[in-house]
């Protein structure tokens, strides 16, 4: 149901956001915030911070952010009304009057649990019951003991046509329902409804409360389908459920000070069961399809990369493919995938038993990202001996790009395609003489092996460096090397003039650390492609609240600000940042300047980079669609457009 916006007010004006979190985890009372070690992910130096005045948490090491009703959600693993409900419930507030659907539809869904509580509780009999001998030989054989059977309620669907009918319908559940919850199927030729599981090994699927909601049956012996999952219901919707979410849930939630588990994709239910019993208790399963969107977003409710673990065969790589194109157009920053590649004619089951955990636990930490997955699918296997086959590479690697829906993502993904495009058809001077470089020589056109399959090749190592290219004797690229900046200047392939605005951004707020706190989010929004600026700006974000005033002082000032990220050992970088050159452009930026001059004059730049930001995008947008003309980037580049327009306005800079 839909929440009138002033009960969520109510809820949050009403349910202090410091005492809810600190129900989880210690903090510590910083100034005009709260600070304490991450819930959710493992730290030594606190970089979570609560700010009661506005309501929000945000974590400078990890990115999370969010208010008391999703901190419940992260935390506890609870959807939006769930939530909802139990903080009204904690601020005393009556839930928001059911309109007569609301009623009609959770009397029927409380129907169909009943329901599906029922059916369970008949499959787990029946594995007991003489009947179910052979699949609990199967189990055992599995490896399955019966604290296992018990846990994940597994069970058996006699091989008879209306076994399960004839008990629940004895149990008042009238045959609509049973149809409506896809126990039952109805031939086109008006023959009674039969049990549409039959002689099959019951794999119970739950919701993230761990109510039954649906079953999977696996046949025994050669019979097809393999497995047979339950229809869409009105409790039931395949693509936005995955296998063991609830106990995933539960072993993934975060507990300050602690490690939680890594979220592991896997194919099937029974790879999920040995998958936990292992100690990888993060292990869920999609049911039967490929991974959706909507369950993409329901990993990144429980970590930031989960781990997508596909079989070493050519089924196997298929799906991983699948899953790396479903996932490239839903990125955010700090959200993405991981894959994890298993040996040939392995699957996490037979892996853990021929070889042990430790060999699982070797496949997920070699598990890759998927901006390195992307470009194996690209160029393995394929020839870059022409200039045309260069280009084509090219080409592919950003019309990918191009897919990833979020601005900053985008960018990083299309200058780490040029960037190993650029490394891959280089020739590069060799430690020992000699020169190497391209197709199977250089870094990312491996030609192993993926299960047989075509995504061959160690993950490339690397990534975005911060440096400049110091040219050759004769002023030339051949004989040159790339040089690691040390300073805060342009890398050569950055116009002057940005990278000078980027480091007033930064400057500005060290001295005139005021307004940090004012423009903090606006801030971590900034693209800084410089190690030292990108360095700065996250310490500085990371100190706010931290940092206490001087005594019979309300605000920090230049010189706490400039100490602590001396300490911090950004000296250095500072020096080198607060300058004359700065300071004659931009008067605003020098120390003791008017603070309103220094909030305008920060703002102005900011709206500048929102401008440049859209205009860069247009004209990638254009290169892409000329280098592979198609709808989708014709569509990309028309709403481009329609950005700009709608951001297009005066500006006094130049």
């Amino acid at each position: 149901m839909a929440f009138p916006p002033h009960f969520l007010d109510d809820i949050r004006a009403r349910v202090p956001l410091a005492d809810v979190i600190q129900r989880r985890m210690k903090l510590q009372k910083r100034g005009r915030e709260f600070v304490g070690l991450c819930p959710f992910h493992s730290e030594k130096t606190p970089s979570f911070t609560v700010n009661e005045d506005k309501g929000f948490f945000h974590c400078f090491g990890c990115g999370e952010h969010g208010d008391v009703i999703g901190f419940v959600m992260k935390t506890d693993g609870l959807s939006f009304p769930e939530a909802v409900e139990r903080l009204a419930g904690e601020a005393g507030l009556a839930m928001p009057a059911r309109t007569p659907d609301d009623i009609r539809r959770e009397k029927k869904a409380k129907g169909l649990y009943e329901l599906m509580e029922a059916a369970c509780v008949f499959f787990e009999q029946q594995l007991r019951a003489d009947g179910g001998k052979e699949a609990a030989d199967y189990l055992t054989g599995r490896s399955f003991d019966n604290r296992t059977v018990v846990r994940y309620r597994l069970g058996w669907a006699p091989d008879k046509r209306d076994a399960l009918k004839i008990a629940l319908m004895g149990q008042d559940f009238s045959e609509d329902m049973l149809l409506e919850g896809g126990l039952l199927s109805k031939p086109e030729d008006g023959r009674p409804t039969y049990d549409k599981f039959r002689g099959r090994v019951i794999f119970p699927i739950a919701d993230r409360r761990g109510r039954i909601i649906a079953f999977g049956g696996r046949v025994l012996g050669d019979g097809m389908p393999k497995y047979l999952n339950s229809p869409d219901t009105p409790v039931f919707h395949k693509g936005h459920v995955l296998y063991a979410m609830d106990k995933a849930a539960e072993a993934t939630r975060p507990r300050a000070g602690e490690e939680t588990a890594p979220v592991v994709v896997t194919e099937g239910y029974t790879d999920v069961i040995a998958l936990h019993r292992a100690g990888f208790g993060g292990a869920v399963a999609p049911l039967g399809t490929a991974l959706t969107e909507n369950q993409i977003e329901l990993l990144w409710r429980l970590a930031d990369e989960p781990i997508l673990c596909f079989d070493g065969d050519l089924a196997g790589e298929r799906a991983a493919a699948r899953a790396a194109e479903r996932a490239l157009p839903l990125l955010k920053p700090g959200k993405s995938v991981r894959f994890a590649l298993l040996p040939a004619g392995e699957d996490p089951d037979t892996l853990i038993r021929n070889q042990g955990q430790d060999a699982m636990a070797r496949v997920l930490k070699a598990a890759f990202p998927l901006v390195e997955m992307i470009w194996r699918m690209e160029t393995a296997n394929r020839s870059s001996d022409t200039p045309e086959r260069k280009a084509q590479i090219r080409a592919a690697l950003r019309t990918r790009g191009f897919e990833v829906a979020d601005k900053t993502v985008q960018q990083y993904y299309l200058a780490e395609f040029d960037k190993r495009c650029q490394e891959a058809f280089t020739p590069q001077r060799a430690q020992q003489g000699g020169w190497r470089g391209g197709p199977g020589q250089g870094q990312g056109f491996g030609r192993g092996k993926f299960g047989g399959g075509r995504f061959g090749g160690p993950p490339r190592r690397g990534g975005f460096t911060a440096g400049r290219w110091q040219s050759g004797p004769n002023g030339g690229p051949n004989g040159g090397q790339w040089v690691e900046d040390t300073g805060v200047r342009t890398d050569g392939n950055t116009d002057v003039m940005l990278l000078r605005q980027q480091q007033v951004l930064v400057a500005a707020l060290i001295t005139h650390p005021a307004l940090l706190d004012e423009v903090a989010e606006e801030f971590g929004t900034v693209s800084l492609p410089s190690r030292d600026l990108d360095g700065l700006r996250q310490e500085m974000l990371a100190s706010v609240g931290l940092i206490e005033p001087k005594d019979g002082e309300s605000e920090v000032d230049t010189e706490a600000l400039k100490n602590h990220l001396h300490r911090k050992g950004f000296g250095p970088a500072v020096d080198r940042l607060l300058g004359r050159e700065l300071y004659e452009l931009w008067p605003f930026v020098r120390a003791g300047s008017d603070i309103e001059d220094a909030r305008q004059g920060w703002r102005q730049i900011f709206d500048r980079f929102r401008q440049r930001d859209a205009g860069s995008g247009i004209d990638d947008a254009v290169r892409a669609l000329a280098e592979a003309p198609s709808e989708r980037n014709k569509a990309y580049l028309e709403r481009l457009r329609e950005e700009r327009e709608r951001l297009n306005e005066p500006d006094n800079l130049d």
